[in-house]
This record gives structure tokens, C-alpha cells and sequence, in this order.
């Protein structure tokens, strides 16, 4: 039986990512794949390595400030819309899989407008205004926290976690301590402040690192152009801008981690279990969905949880040292979470819907 499915989501990697984690099994199941995203958006750029069908659309954002672009960017929008809806008579997919973003508001209303159902995924504790403006059109609503269930129609909410990346889950962690030139001799500490990498924990890292070191080896990505030059021969402190080949292996060696709390970020430590101290973006620098996802994550037992704002040398050696001490507790409560298998639950609930629509065909 043949099988058609679209992808949707943009604008950040983080609206691409868990779309891209669920190809895989999809393929198993025996579907076509079709991605849907902006013109140029980095989703355009992470598609380039997949051999799938991809189709550019006009997109607009949705500010909630004034901005010169609010009188245009509307019509972007339905311009998208009606491009969508013409590829998407082209395509006859049975289902539309959003990953949320501005690019996704379009397809989905367009897919909704021609009666095809739409599954929105939404990785964060409170939904985006671009997710906002799908869930009322959706068939099913999967989300990353038990708390989000009281922000979405009852009858569509589904609690599923967020898909990480199939590789992660293979690490090898003596190839992590080749790759770093660790050894057993110390526990590992894993230092990841996102993409961008975080100065705030940078800083109190490396402040702390005299005292670390004398009990912990520490491997740090520490963003793009902020590595420190003076600390490159320091034994047992290894500095990455990023990583992308060996990043399983860095996990698979890691006792306990260091983290921002994106959303995808801490779906992985949770995936991998590892013992997390979380430090999220500060209110001022987002939209303080760091800070919920974080409190989420310490309600449940997965995380301790330190804000930026109370971040010193001090604070951070003795947090290390509590959750060091205490790893095997929240490595238990991971292990019970029905979170953890986000994709099998969502591609369960694509198979329904789709099963679904072709016996009322």
C-alpha cells in the first residue's frame, strides 16, 4: 500500500532535527517521504543530504512587535499558503507531519483546507505562536511534558517525547576516550551550552576548572569561536567549538553533563539517560521556554537545575559534585519515562491517522 507522508518545519535546526530523526523508521514502514519548507531556511540546507523530494514556499513571520515586515509579511504567508496547497494537490500525501516554525503555519492550514490530517509536534513546555496558529486545524498534538496537556484541546494531545537522532543511542565510549585522550581513571563531565554555545557557562567553567580537574576529566563544546586558546594543553579539559561525528561517542562516555535546556537538547539527555545540571537561556534572551522545559525536567526527577543569573565558581563546583554523587537516582527516574521512546509513539500515531483516512476513503 503505498504510503505518502510531508514533512513541514523551519527557521531554526531545532524545527528540522526530530523531522529528520523520524525518516528512518518511516522508511521502514514504506512511506514517501516530501519535505515542505521555506525558499532558502536552513531547513533547505539540512534536507541537501537526504534523497528527498523537497518544495520551497513563501513564509512570513509572526511578531508579537512592531516591525515594518507586519504589513507584508501577511501576504508572504498566503502566498505560501496557496503554493502549498498547489503542491500539495500534486503530492495527494496522506498525512502532514509539522515540526512547528513560521514555514509550517501554511502548509499546515493548506493541508487542513484540502482535508488532508495534520500532526503538529510541539518540543517546548508552552506551544510557539507558529503552533498556535496549526493546532486548531490538527488531527493530533504530540508534546514533550506532562504539563502541556492542559494548554491543548484534550482530545488531541498526545504526550510523546521528542525524536532524537537513531546514531545517538550507538556510542562507543572507548572511542570517546581516544577521541579526547581520557582514560578511566576519572569520571567524565560533558559541557554542551547549544549551538551558539553559552559565555555564561563558559566562563564559570573554566574558572572552576583548577578544582574540577582534580576529580573529574572534562570534555566542553563550547560554541563557535569561543574556544580558549590558553587552556589548550591543560591535561584531563578538551575544547571543541562543536561536534558532529563523534558527538555519540562523546555522549556514550559522559558520567553526567552540563546543558542549556532547549528543548531537542534535553530530549537527548533524557533518550541517553545521562545525569544532567541544567542552566537555562535567562528569560531576557528568549522567550523563557528554557526555564519551564528546565523545571519540568527537576519536577520529574531528570535534572538539577541552576539559573544563569545565580551562576558563580562556587555554586557550579558544589551542583557538579551533589549531582555526581546522586547520578544513580536520576538515572532511575529517566529510565521510567514515558517519554523516552518518542519515536515509536509518533510513528504508532502517524500509522493510526493515516490508517484512519484511507478507511474513510
Amino acid at each position: 500500500m503505498n504510503k505518502k507522508i510531508v514533512f513541514t518545519g523551519g527557521g531554526t535546526a531545532g524545527h528540522v532535527t526530530p523531522n529528520i530523526a523520524l525518516f528512518p523508521r518511516m522508511k521502514e514502514l514504506g512511506y514517501e517521504m516530501v519535505y515542505m519548507g521555506s525558499y532558502e531556511g536552513i531547513e533547505k540546507q539540512l534536507m541537501e543530504e537526504f534523497d528527498i523530494p523537497y518544495y520551497g514556499i513563501a513564509t512570513g513571520k509572526f511578531r508579537r512587535y512592531f516591525d515594518p515586515k507586519n504589513f507584508s509579511d501577511p501576504f508572504r504567508v498566503l502566498k505560501g499558503m496557496s503554493e502549498a496547497r498547489k503542491y500539495l494537490k500534486e503530492i495527494k500525501p496522506d498525512v502532514v507531519f509539522s515540526k512547528g516554525g513560521f514555514v509550517s503555519v501554511p502548509v499546515v492550514r493548506a493541508a487542513a483546507s484540502l482535508g488532508i490530517p495534520c500532526i503538529v509536534h510541539e518540543s517546548d513546555m508552552t506551544p510557539g505562536l507558529a503552533n498556535k496558529l496549526c493546532i486548531p486545524v490538527a488531527k493530533k498534538v504530540c508534546c514533550n511534558f506532562p504539563e502541556t496537556f492542559k494548554l491543548l484541546p484534550a482530545e488531541k494531545a498526545v504526550l510523546t517525547g521528542s525524536p532524537i537522532r537513531g546514531e545517538l543511542l550507538t556510542g562507543n565510549k572507548e572511542a570517546g576516550y581516544a577521541f579526547c585522550g581520557f582514560d578511566s581513571s576519572k569520571p567524565v563531565i560533558m559541557v554542551i551550552g547549544g549551538s551558539q554555545g553559552s559565555a555564561a557557562i563558559n566562563q564559570a567553567v573554566r574558572d572552576a576548572l583548577p578544582e574540577l580537574l582534580k576529580d573529574f576529566q572534562i570534555v566542553h563544546l563550547c560554541g563557535k569561536e569561543k574556544m580558549d586558546n590558553l587552556l589548550l594543553t591543560t591535561k584531563g579539559y578538551k575544547q571543541f567549538e562543536y561536534i558532529t561525528t563523534e558527538l555519540k561517542d562523546i555522549f556514550a562516555m559522559a558520567d553526567i553533563v552540563i546543558s542549556r535546556a532547549g528543548a531537542n537538547a534535553i530530549s537527548e539527555l533524557l533518550a541517553l539517560k545521562k545525569p544532567n545540571l541544567l542552566i537555562p537561556l535567562p528569560s531576557g534572551s528568549s522567550r523563557g521556554d528554557q526555564i519551564l522545559n528546565a523545571k519540568s525536567f527537576e519536577s520529574q526527577g531528570y535534572s538539577i537545575v541552576v539559573d544563569e543569573d545565580d551562576l558563580t565558581k562556587k555554586l557550579l563546583i558544589e551542583k557538579i559534585q551533589e549531582l555526581y554523587f546522586t547520578r544513580l537516582t536520576y538515572i532511575d527516574a529517566m529510565s521510567k519515562s514515558s517519554q523516552r521512546d518518542a519515536i515509536g509513539t509518533i510513528t504508532a500515531l502517524i500509522e493510526e491517522v493515516v490508517a484512519e483516512r484511507k478507511k474513510g476513503k
